[in-house]
């Protein structure tokens, strides 16, 4: 059974373990090869208290990572709850690339302090990093990469590369004397060529190079493409900024579709598990206020229908009905939209043809689901009219959901506004308006 199956039940042992277990299971686990990324999220499932004294009991050299590894919110609750002197031991073991990723979720305070206190070799990484915005891939670059020059012998290499100690790399970076990129050679091809063959004849051929300006999604498609365990990122005059890897690629897919998913009810994707009760009501009753005027439109568009509902009972009891295919129709292509445009698949060009592509499909669901409810509607009040009523409100609701799910996502992120955050409420609210006003707005022309 693999280390992410066995969580859960490692989750559950910890949790009914009295303190002193509790630690003993952890640091029993990390010795079987338990990583920094598990201990986070395991820690992640405790409260605060629960939390701060186990990661204090965890081995040092794991602090920097398990803490980098958690998202923002638990992070910052440990942070806070450390002494001074914890504190500064803490800070003053970071890296660069923990540091950008802390950068952004911690007080400025804090920042400064683990400026000060860092090496001056990863102060000078992360000041590099940070000419770079934060969707930049040369923000998060590893810069600490072996390289070498490209004219060199093999011979020469291993003397080289003898005189530092590293963890066996799986690529080598070969580089001119202005440090500009030239080519990548796997380590072990190295170790097992002839003395006298040059590193450029070794290079593999081809390599996808990508830009210090690429946004971070693109990259993480071309390394997901790749067949390398790491591609090289370089600047605008080829000199070579570091890599990323594919565990690099991994994470930040992750993180990426945890923020759309939080995105979708308002959240974000470091919240906390047990974030303060107050802090999360705060945060999450904006969200329902937001949700509550849409709900005011919609009541608003029912009630300038009173009269005809109060006569035909029936459409009180049928408009459920209308909203909920509306909105489902909707939803499914809205979900279409955010993912093909956080792959980038959606263009100016494929636009108009997707719109026709949904169109067609909401015009056919509609149809069919039409005549299915509009004949349940009519045999179950007795009465044609309101089948044929709820027939017509259907087909429109459908076919306006699908397009709204195509229009609203382009709309927005024209806008630079997350789909993914506001799509969801802006196109519920349509469907509720639209379908209620076909169906209401038909059933007082044809019943009254």
């Amino acid at each position: 059974m693999s280390e992410f199956q066995d969580l859960p039940l490692l989750i559950e042992q910890i949790a009914k373990a009295d303190d002193s277990e509790q630690i003993a299971l952890i640091n029993e686990s990390i010795e079987h090869g338990l990583e920094s990324g598990s201990v986070a999220l395991i820690l992640e499932a405790f409260p605060v208290d629960d939390r701060v004294r186990l990661w204090r009991a965890l081995p040092l050299e794991m602090h920097i990572d398990v803490l980098t590894d958690m998202r923002s919110e638990v992070r910052y609750s440990i942070i806070t709850a450390l002494s001074e002197v914890e504190l500064k031991l803490t800070l003053a073991k970071l890296d660069n690339l923990s540091l950008i990723e802390w950068s952004d979720s911690l007080p400025e305070e804090i920042i400064n302090e683990a400026l000060s206190l860092i090496e001056k070799d990863e102060l000078e990484l992360f000041d590099l990093a940070n000419q770079y915005g934060d969707d930049e891939l040369g923000r998060w670059a590893e810069r600490k990469i072996i390289t070498l020059p490209f004219t060199i012998s093999v011979d020469r290499a291993k003397r080289l590369m003898a005189r530092y100690s590293y963890d066996t790399p799986q690529q080598i970076y070969l580089i001119n004397k202005k440090k500009q990129f030239r080519g990548v050679v796997n380590y072990y091809k190295i170790l097992r060529s002839e003395g006298t063959t040059t590193l450029k004849n070794l290079a593999i051929d081809p390599v996808n190079l990508l830009s210090s300006k690429m946004a971070l999604s693109e990259a993480v498609e071309a390394v997901e493409h790749s067949s390398l365990p790491a591609l090289p990122v370089v600047d605008e005059d080829q000199t070579l900024v570091g890599e990323i890897d594919w565990q690099f690629a991994l994470t930040t897919q992750r993180e990426i579709y945890e923020a759309r998913l939080m995105a979708g009810t308002g959240m974000d994707e470091g919240d906390d598990l047990f974030a303060p009760v107050m802090k999360s009501s705060k945060k999450r009753g904006v969200w329902l206020g937001i949700n509550l005027l849409t709900a005011i439109l919609a009541s608003i568009t029912i009630g300038l229908f009173e009269e005809v509902i109060a006569q035909v009972v029936a459409l009180a009891v049928l408009m459920p009905i209308v909203a909920s295919m509306g909105g489902i129709a909707g939803s499914q292509t809205l979900t279409l939209m955010v993912r093909a445009m956080a792959l980038n698949q959606i263009t100016p060009g494929n636009r108009f043809a997707l719109f026709k592509n949904e169109f067609s499909i909401g015009a056919i669901n509609g149809l069919l689901w039409a005549v299915i409810i509009g004949g349940l509607a009519a045999l179950w009040f007795q009465s044609p009219v309101i089948g044929a009523t709820i027939s017509l409100a259907i087909v429109v609701n459908i076919i306006t959901a699908a397009m709204f799910g195509v229009l609203i996502p382009i709309v927005l992120d024209k806008f630079e506004l997350d789909p993914a955050l506001a799509g969801s409420v802006i196109l519920t609210t349509v469907t509720d308006v639209v379908g209620f006003f076909a169906f209401l707005g038909t059933a007082s022309l044809v019943m009254l």
